[in-house]
């Protein structure tokens, strides 16, 4: 595939938080882009303001005229979630379109830039994000594909200014093996805890996915994973570890001051002294050893690394704060993995130990919320009142004898709930909470203008 012979991109799913940074590449390129989906989004929005003709309903006569006279043309880029009957995603295949992943193309647009490739079942949006806040911070020329709205730009794409000496940032999704077409220069491997089984069937499965994906990095190439992972290959390439508290790059005289994080980051060459983050929690402390040492590696000097690290204001969704007086704390956070809500959770009391945690938490998938109730009902124990919502089917159809009631049977709590979305404000209200937090990577966030509003008045 020549892109550079293409006139129009169509997107099957343009307002996908991966989906809609690609488009924002193809616009800033000159290209003239279209698209489908399935609802209406803040994303979607800011697409149509942008230019681009996106429409709502399946239906292949809406399809710019242009963008169907000349398949050579045209290239279709479409999201795994398009479903297998779709009407003008099997009328584009059956009329000779070349029709590419999100993940093929993303492989397309990052072969010619030196990559850094962020992957993990969790932190990778956070980390990635990071590294190309620290990057541009530091006045490098960076292009950024990210999983999430950062908060210094307030957008999931940054693009690079005029084609020399660019570094490119990606999210490297394990979802459907879409990082299997990326062979970056440097990577990053947050986590490999068990997810996505709907797709891989077991553990092991994943765990191979993700060996295959750092046995592509290029040569001469390095990778930086958490400590306790073990992936190998490095046949050719080295490999130095981070942690809390063990490996290359680790804290040390990690304190909680004023509900803020501050720490120091011991890597082999030196200290970062009183680096503190905006955006708090212990993974995102993680995260940001794993930036700093990526952002090392490139050339930026210690001192504009830290700069880097205490001016990150962090991605929308990810630990982010809407309220915070003496009263009362609210917190929203996109976690939706038994480890993501543990490591959030326990973040949280730390940062306020005196106060009672109110936790509402929408779970995410069937399969997920099958495949992991006894981790979901551990980790929401370490609420001190939890109100659990229905499930948010995303792409799946109901599976029989799994609602939420299998999570909520499980966990051993004094003060929970079980409650749909639309009792949920007035449930909240009556409980007056002095520390709430809203969890999980459904439509929960929808909930979150009503709940501050109510909170502060």
């Amino acid at each position: 595939m020549n892109i550079k012979s293409l006139k129009h991109i169509y997107f099957l799913g343009i307002g996908g938080i991966g989906m809609s940074a690609i488009a924002r590449w193809f616009i800033a390129n000159g290209y003239t882009l279209a698209g489908y989906d399935k609802t209406a989004t803040p994303l979607t929005n800011a697409l149509q303001a942008e230019g681009v003709s996106i429409h709502f309903e399946d239906n292949i006569s809406l399809i710019p005229a242009e963008f169907l006279a000349n398949p050579t043309e045209t290239l279709i880029v479409y999201t795994p979630a398009i479903p297998k009957d779709h009407k003008e995603f099997n009328c584009l295949k059956d009329n000779g379109f070349t029709l590419m992943k999100r993940s093929q193309v993303l492989g397309l647009l990052t072969q010619n830039f030196f990559t850094i490739a962020v992957a993990g079942t969790h932190g990778k949006t956070t980390t990635s994000s990071m590294v190309a806040h620290i990057l541009k911070n530091a006045g490098n020329n960076v292009t950024a594909f990210l999983g999430g709205i950062t908060q210094n730009y307030g957008t999931n794409f940054l693009v690079n200014e005029g084609s020399e000496n660019v570094i490119c940032v990606v999210e490297a999704d394990e979802f459907d093996r879409s990082f299997l077409t990326l062979f970056p220069d440097l990577t990053i491997v947050t986590s490999t805890d068990a997810d996505h089984l709907d797709i891989y069937g077991d553990h092991s499965q994943l765990l191979e996915s993700f060996q295959l994906f750092v046995s592509q990095i290029k040569e001469g190439g390095w990778l930086y994973q958490y400590d306790g992972i073990d992936l190998q290959d490095f046949t050719h390439n080295p490999s130095s570890v981070f942690g809390l508290y063990n490996g290359d790059f680790k804290t040390e005289n990690l304190r909680i001051e004023n509900a803020e994080m501050i720490f120091d980051v011991i890597y082999p060459d030196g200290k970062l002294t009183d680096c503190s983050l905006l955006t708090p929690g212990f993974h995102n402390v993680t995260n940001a050893l794993a930036a700093a040492a990526v952002c090392l590696k490139v050339g930026v000097s210690p001192e504009t690394v830290r700069e880097g690290i205490c001016t990150f204001k962090g991605v929308k969704r990810r630990f982010e704060y809407h309220v915070r007086s003496e009263k009362v704390v609210y917190i929203d956070d996109y976690a939706h993995h038994p480890t993501e809500i543990e490591a959030f959770l326990s973040s949280v009391k730390a940062l306020y130990p005196n106060r009672k945690l109110t936790v509402v938490f929408q779970p995410h998938l069937y399969s997920r919320t099958n495949d992991f109730q006894e981790g979901f009902a551990k980790s929401l124990e370490l609420a001190d009142d939890l109100i659990l919502l229905d499930i948010y089917p995303a792409r799946e159809l109901p599976m029989e004898g799994v609602t939420s009631s299998i999570i909520f049977d499980k966990v051993n709590l004094a003060e929970k709930t079980l409650c749909t979305k639309a009792e949920v404000l007035e449930l909240v209200k009556a409980k007056q909470p002095e520390l709430l937090v809203t969890v999980g990577a459904g439509d929960i966030d929808t909930l979150i203008p009503k709940i501050r509003e109510m909170l502060i008045g």
